[in-house]
């Protein structure tokens, strides 16, 4: 079943089960919603209400009209800044309105703002210097009359005439279309014709102010007096009304009120709220300050479009929403969050999370509240009828309640609730906190048994059927067996899913007698021939086009409730067929108790559902229009330097078009309508700017920034709480382009393309001239630059050849070096190995040598000593090297002034890449000298230990 055949059959059950509109219920107060002045920004009083054709509600304030479109609120105030007493709205959209020493009318201008026209310029100062308050206004026969106390003030085709009290006006009023004049003399006087005629015998009521004047049939009217009562003219007499109402108004006094759908009536009171009663005048309901008004002084009343309620307080506004199948039993009755309720006995008893409370049945619940059943007060989960008791499944125990008391405490155990055992006759089982528990049904009452052994898990979701004892708990369930003698359970096993395609258990029921399980609306019973679950076609189809339901439960009407998404709905039966109802129960939404679904049906026309604020009342019965397509207003277009608002009943708005430098545009929605606003969505797409639409948000603004030139459409529908769409509603505008990207511009731009190609052109021309003079020149600077590069490069290379012969040269003249230096060690060792053997010679004793010998070694003594000292070739060795390095050496001089000359000679030495052992040969030393030398060189060349000392020496 999809969401249309859904509507269709709400439509259809609505329009046929009764005959009429707005049944007034009398079981509990229908939602009240409250508005300060700190929301619609005006004045304390409220004196009068009106409703224009698009819907918007308008009220007479002390500081002037306002007007509510059901997202937000705008004021009017009169061009004195006086008190707004009196309103009345025409066809054509005009609102009239009285005040102090003014009246007139409000109509929407070319920007749809309220422009206000007065009417009073017309009156002649000179013969009125005063006209006082214009209380009421009245629109019969084409003409608009105002009334003061004085005089009343017609304006009909442009021209206003001037009808005067024959002693002192009080208030009129206009019944079956006939207009009616109060004068503190005359009595009831008829207007017609320009004319005041007496009613007979109504004089009778001249010391009494009357605030109302309302058709009960067509020659039997009702009046409502401040102080006196209610009467009855009829037949040209009058006489009281004697009923409740009356009673009521004479104790509170009464400022007027209305009537809904010909019916019934409402009466505003100065002390204690409205009443509504019917045309026999029996008190229906009774909405007072403690029952949800803000205020207990209502001013005025009225009914909308929707047969719903508001009411003008004296300090504040009410909505009351009358046209609806729900009542409640809140605060206001004593009622909190609410697990169970039933009818025991005459009475209607409520278990809350506070105890049980109870309240006759039979009686009215008008003013009575419910009270507490004395011993229960705590936790109570449930309260059943078992047997001939009436048991509440509470946190102290199993309690026995009868009238206001608990007579009887069957366990002390703190309980869920009982199901009855099959194939056990006068036996039921509990749920406790411990598992679950054996009662027996005696003759003295219910009694405990046992508590079951083997299990002490426990839940409230739980079923049996002849086999096995099935509980839910969290997202499995648990099939177990029973012993025989009921003292324990014989097997337990936990199933944690039906399928392998569903995880997760959703909920556990019995529907028809016979126990299914849930899981995301699959309906499932188990086959216990076969050990498996298999599921039920037909039960499934029914939850098709159903959310994901948490819970279900079956009523005693055969209609099943389901819970979604804190959300209700019922598949209501119907000759055998279900009817999926969910739109009226939206408002119930968020306000259902978490996994304690609590419906109770009595009959079709007293259902209760527990809310965690109390108990809702429902009768499906009563005729409800929610299904009625609601209407989605742009009220306000805006962008920077002005504001266009939209349904005040203005002429269709032409097509807008704003400057570029403007292109930040705001526009507001709104929906009159004002049944559970907080659930009103709205969804919008700006084309071509959006590609789809918005998804569903209560906000009511939107706004767009930086808009490119082009044409656009505002698309806006919305969706009541009963998720209903309306039709969309658009408007178009035109965003101009910048004026560097406009029309002309662009033709601007193209003449100066041509002037520029133009210039161009010649500039090129000049340019390719003055292009070939200096492509010569250049080339001849290149030429010469080229040829000057090769010279230069040509004595580059001859450097470098020089260079590279002089590098040649040097490398020859150091391996000269290196072969003198070579040659010189060689002379060193030999004049070392010569010095040797004169030392050897030295030793010999030549003594005990002969003469001859002895002169042979003589004379070989002064040779050798004759070759080593005229060997020079060590000096030569020193001069040659330090002519070399001559460059170096001085260099190494002046950089180091404090140098030796034989750390010059070590410094040459290094440079020249020879060991240490080869200077320590040349030098004389050892080669710790060398070392030692080495060491003291690097200090005073002031190198550390990780500089070369050899490449320092090569980089001076």
């Amino acid at each position: 079943m999809n969401l249309k055949k859904s509507y269709f059959y709400i439509t259809f059950f609505t329009l046929f089960s009764i005959t009429f509109f707005g049944q007034v219920k009398n079981t509990g107060l229908p939602d009240v919603r409250n508005y300060k002045r700190n929301e619609y920004k005006g004045g304390t009083q409220n004196w009068n209400i009106g409703q224009d054709s698009n819907g918007n509600l308008y009220f007479a304030n002390n500081n002037g009209l306002l007007q509510f479109d059901g997202s937000s609120w705008r004021k009017y105030p009169l061009p004195n800044l006086t008190s707004v007493r009196c309103l009345k709205i025409e066809q054509s959209g005009k609102v009239y309105v009285g005040g102090y020493n003014e009246f007139g009318y409000f109509e929407p201008n070319e920007k749809g703002i309220l422009s206000y026209t007065s009417l009073s310029k017309y009156v002649d100062k000179n013969k009125i210097k005063i006209i006082d308050f214009i209380w009421k206004i009245h629109s019969i026969d084409n003409q608009i009359v105002f009334q003061s106390f004085a005089r009343a003030y017609i304006f009909k085709n442009g021209k206003l005439t001037i009808l005067k009290a024959p002693k002192r006006f009080q208030f009129s009023f206009t019944v079956n279309n006939k207009l009616y004049f109060q004068d503190i003399e005359k009595g009831i006087l008829e207007y017609h014709n320009g004319k005041l005629y007496a009613l007979p015998n109504t004089t009778s009521l001249n010391n009494t102010e009357i605030w109302g004047m309302y058709a009960l049939a067509p020659n039997k009217t009702l009046i409502i007096t401040l102080e006196k009562g209610l009467f009855i003219y009829e037949n040209n007499t009058i006489k009281p009304w004697n009923t409740d109402a009356n009673t009521f108004v004479k104790k509170n006094n009464s400022l007027g009120g209305v009537i809904i759908n010909n019916k019934f009536i409402v009466l505003n009171s100065v002390l204690d709220g409205i009443i509504i009663c019917d045309f026999n005048g029996k008190i229906i309901q009774h909405i007072n300050r403690k029952k949800g008004l803000q205020n207990n002084t209502v001013l005025t009343s009225f009914i909308d479009n929707k047969n719903n309620l508001w009411l003008g307080l004296d300090n504040g506004i009410a909505y009351v929403n009358e046209n609806s199948p729900f009542t409640y039993f809140g605060f206001s009755y004593n009622l909190s969050t609410v697990y169970a309720s039933v009818v025991y006995q005459g009475n209607l008893y409520v278990a809350t999370n506070q105890g049980v409370f109870y309240h006759a049945w039979n009686n009215s619940f008008k003013e009575d509240v419910f009270k507490l059943v004395e011993g229960t007060t705590a936790q109570s989960w449930n309260v059943q009828i078992i047997g001939n008791e009436l048991v509440c499944s509470n946190n102290r125990g199993a309690l026995v309640i009868n009238g206001g008391h608990v007579t009887r405490i069957i366990d002390s155990k703190g309980y869920f609730g009982f199901k009855k055992i099959p194939n056990h006759p006068d036996y039921f089982i509990g749920s406790n906190y411990d598992g679950f528990a054996i009662f027996q049904k005696t003759a003295n009452g219910l009694v405990f048994k046992n508590q079951v052994a083997g299990f002490d898990k426990s839940s409230n979701s739980f079923e049996l059927d002849n086999s096995y004892f099935w509980l839910k708990k969290d997202e499995s369930i648990y099939k177990m067996a029973l012993s025989d003698d009921l003292s324990h359970f014989s097997s337990i096993k936990k199933i944690d899913q039906l399928t392998s395609k569903f995880r997760s258990i959703g909920s556990l029921q019995k529907i028809r007698g016979r126990i299914y399980f849930q899981t995301h609306n699959h309906f499932y019973k188990y086959s216990e021939e076969q050990d498996l679950f298999y599921e039920d076609k037909n039960l499934t189809s029914l939850f098709k086009s159903i959310p994901i339901i948490n819970a279900l439960n079956e009523d005693s009407q055969s209609n099943l409730w389901y819970a979604y998404d804190e959300s209700l709905g019922v598949l209501m039966k119907r000759n055998n067929k279900y009817i999926n109802i969910v739109a009226p129960f939206s408002s119930l939404t968020g306000n259902l108790v978490s996994n304690y679904l609590s419906v109770n049906t009595i009959d079709s026309k007293n259902i209760f559902i527990g809310l965690t604020d109390g108990l809702a009342h429902y009768d499906s019965a009563v005729q409800n229009n929610f299904v009625t397509k609601p209407k989605a207003f742009i009220r306000s277009f805006s962008f920077p330097g002005d504001t266009i608002i939209l349904g005040n009943n203005q002429k269709k708005t032409e097509k807008i078009s704003i400057r570029y430098a403007a292109n930040h545009v705001r526009f507001t929605f709104s929906s009159p309508t004002y049944e559970n606003l907080e659930n009103v969505e709205f969804s919008y797409q700006l084309k071509p700017f959006d590609d789809k639409w918005s998804n569903w948000s209560n906000i009511s603004i939107k706004e767009y920034t930086n808009l490119r030139e082009g044409d656009y459409t505002m698309n806006v529908k919305v969706r009541n709480s009963y998720g209903i769409q309306s039709d969309p509603s658009t408007l178009s505008f035109t965003v101009s382009p910048p004026w560097y990207r406009h029309f002309l511009a662009f033709i601007c731009y193209f003449v100066l393309i041509i002037i520029a190609i133009y210039v161009v052109s010649n500039r090129i021309k000049m340019k390719i001239r003055k292009n070939k003079y200096y492509e010569t020149i250049e080339q001849r600077r290149l030429y010469l630059e080229k040829e000057s590069k090769i010279r230069q490069e040509q004595y580059d290379l001859e450097k470098e050849i020089e260079k590279l012969k002089n590098d040649k040269l040097q490398i020859k003249i150091l391996a000269k070096d290196k072969e003198l230096v070579n040659n010189s060690l060689q002379v060193v060792k030999k004049n070392k190995i010569l010095n040797g053997i004169i030392h050897k010679l030295k030793e010999i004793d030549v003594e005990a040598l002969d003469d001859s010998t002895k002169f042979q070694v003589s004379k070989l003594n002064k040779s050798i000593v004759k070759e080593v000292n005229t060997d020079k070739s060590w000096k030569d060795l020193e001069k040659h090297i330090k002519n070399v390095h001559f460059e170096f050496l001085k260099r190494l001089k002046e950089k180091y002034p404090t140098i030796s000359p034989r750390e010059l000679d070590l410094s040459t030495y290094l440079l020249m890449n020879m060991s240490t052992k080869e200077i320590a040969e040349i030098m004389n030393i050892s080669t710790g000298g060398v070392e030692l030398a080495r060491y003291r060189l690097r200090k005073k060349l002031g190198l550390n230990k990780k500089e070369n000392l050899i490449g320092f020496l090569m980089s001076i």
